[in-house]
């Protein structure tokens, strides 16, 4: 018997044992999940969010951390070029985009830069040292950047180079994922932007032998300036 014709069969002889209904698999069907009884359980799976924004700021600066991500909340334009000016000591390019907070923070850089506005050259992009983009939101409650291809810059701003910078108002965070969904809604249907996406730390993975390495797929180094 050929390695195919085994595989076959074990699928064949799966499939001849019933699998157990949603909700059944210890014996007895559980009670339908309304909200009223689901929103006990939410505490469990997400953290609740204080009403003020010191809470959700304290809150997202606490996931951050937990996160790897490197979140630097500042008080005034002078305090971010003082943070570009760190942070720049050794780069040689710089991608962005036009936007108002993006215009800001580049206004000072003394490094060619890539503005991907137009339309631009992918291996010129990935020579990048640092990709510097909007974003859409901050939520508190998961420590996320929210982006999409309309803040962001398009797809690649935000993965492409080894580390990307995010750079945001106060007033975007968010306390929660429904709220950021709400601000999709409001801002974009029904036409939404192909691109959209949470960005909830640098790129990471723990494939082999669960031991977790960061910029895998992406940034490896991110950084969220908030002013």
């Amino acid at each position: 018997m050929s390695e195919r014709e085994q595989i076959f069969g074990r699928i064949r002889e799966a499939l001849r044992n019933p699998a157990p209904v949603p909700g059944a698999h210890h014996g007895e069907s559980l009670p339908p999940v309304t909200e009223a009884s689901a929103a006990p359980h939410i505490p469990e799976w997400l953290p609740l969010v204080g009403d003020s924004e010191a809470e959700r700021l304290e809150l997202f600066k606490k996931n951050s951390i937990e996160l790897k991500a490197d979140f630097r909340l500042l008080d005034s334009e002078e305090e971010v070029h003082a943070q570009i000016a760190e942070l720049s000591a050794d780069w040689k390019r710089v991608a962005t985009h036009r936007n108002p907070l993006t215009d800001l923070v580049c206004d000072r850089i003394d490094l060619p830069i890539l503005c991907t506005d137009g339309g631009y050259d992918a291996a010129e992009m990935e020579e990048c040292d640092v990709g510097i983009s909007a974003c859409d939101a901050l939520i508190a409650q998961t420590g996320s950047v929210l982006v999409t291809s309309t803040s962001a810059g398009g797809r690649s701003l935000s993965v492409l180079p080894p580390h990307h910078i995010v750079v945001a108002r106060r007033d975007q965070l968010l306390s929660d994922l429904p709220s950021a969904f709400a601000l999709l809604e409001e801002r974009y249907a029904p036409d939404y932007p192909s691109f959209i996406s949470f960005i909830t730390g640098p790129s990471r993975t723990g494939d082999i032998e669960r031991i977790l390495v960061l910029g895998a797929h992406g940034p490896k180094v991110l950084t969220i300036l908030c002013w």
